[in-house]
């Protein structure tokens, strides 16, 4: 399982938890295992499309999911997947 680490933003609609374990060999098949969790968290995170949101960034292990794949990047078991949301303003 992945291990999903969330911004404080989003904790409080994961039932106040930093991180949730979460199992999938893809992005989109982790977020499809997190949407039966905690469907709210995850129509967050992606689009009624199911593709992620504008305004949200993921990386596993490092890496933006954009630049390596999308929906269809890999998550080893012991991956390490962030959520950040973009900020904006001035």
């Amino acid at each position: 399982m992945a291990r999903v680490v969330l911004p404080q933003a989003l904790q409080g609609i994961a039932g106040g938890v930093r991180q949730l374990d979460v199992s999938g060999d893809t992005v989109g098949a982790m977020l499809d295992a997190l949407a039966a969790e905690h469907p709210v968290l995850a129509r967050r995170i992606r689009d009624e499309q199911g593709r992620l949101r504008r305004f949200v960034n993921l990386y596993v292990d490092g890496s933006d999911v954009r630049h390596c794949g999308g929906i269809d990047a890999a998550v080893a078991p012991d991956s390490e997947v962030l959520v950040i949301p973009s900020v904006a303003g001035g």
